[in-house]
């Protein structure tokens, strides 16, 4: 069947029996759980099939895995601490009406897995030819998938355990890695897949890796990531003095305070 192909049809079954269980449990928000261990799993078994013990293909599947394993057990322990389906599922399942059922298996499920696939494809690339030796490129790529899980690690703790707090009931976080951006663990996420494209850079067609960091910068800084959150904060007065304070992305030091006061610096 091919790597290609065969991740193809294993992300659209994957899907389709998450898409089921979610019309079971009336909750489609399982799919932010699902999403890293599947990049776990589509790795792991395309390399089953295809991989040849190469260093390079081990380094791969060992970073795609601390970082899709480490993802999920987050989401699914926050959602744990959470009542029913995630707003932005809910919000979707309210105003999609009568269309919400094929709605939600195309733009949520089956895009979801489009997404999946072409974000994995550095590691498809190295699995399929793996290339010659390490050399700095590998070196290079690892230091910057470490200090992007770090930062979306970090940034992932620290909010779980602010939201944890009753004292911090109904306040935006402004502190921790939070304090020089507003959104620590997309930037972190971003950062760790420019890490995966660099290493797969040197295999044969590397250069079409880059689609994966590019389409997981698109995601998060115009669709699904900053624009999508922050919606629900506009017009707030500590999230407006927050954000003219905080940069939105990139870790910079927090501009002096305006009229506004300050909290949690």
């Amino acid at each position: 069947m091919g790597l290609y192909l065969g991740t193809a049809v294993l992300l659209f079954l994957c899907m389709f029996g998450l898409f089921l269980c979610a019309l079971a449990v009336q909750d489609n928000s399982i799919i932010d759980i699902a999403y890293g261990p599947l990049f776990v799993l589509a790795g792991w078994l395309g390399y089953q099939f295809y991989g040849e013990d190469h260093p390079r293909q081990l380094l791969l599947l060992l970073l795609v895995s601390c970082w899709g394993l480490r993802l999920g057990l987050h989401i699914l322990t926050r959602k744990q601490g959470e009542d029913g389906e995630d707003p932005r599922y809910a919000k979707w399942r309210a105003s999609w009406g009568k269309s919400f059922v094929w709605r939600s298996f195309l733009q949520i499920f089956m895009l979801q897995g489009l997404v999946i696939y072409l974000v994995a494809i550095p590691l498809l690339l190295v699995i399929d030819q793996p290339g010659g030796a390490l050399n700095w490129l590998d070196l290079l790529g690892l230091v910057i998938w470490l200090s992007g899980f770090l930062f979306e690690a970090i940034g992932d703790w620290q909010l779980l355990h602010f939201k944890r707090d009753a004292a911090n009931r109904g306040r935006i976080i402004q502190q921790g890695l939070w304090r020089y951006t507003r959104h620590p663990n997309y930037f972190g996420e971003a950062l760790l897949w420019w890490g995966i494209f660099l290493i797969a850079l040197h295999v044969p067609y590397g250069l079409f890796g880059i689609v994966s960091p590019l389409l997981i910068n698109f995601l998060l800084l115009k669709v699904s990531g900053i624009p999508m959150l922050e919606e629900k904060y506009r017009g707030r007065a500590d999230f407006e003095e927050y954000r003219r304070r905080t940069s939105a992305f990139f870790p910079w030091f927090p501009r002096p305070c305006g009229k506004e006061v300050c909290h949690d610096v």
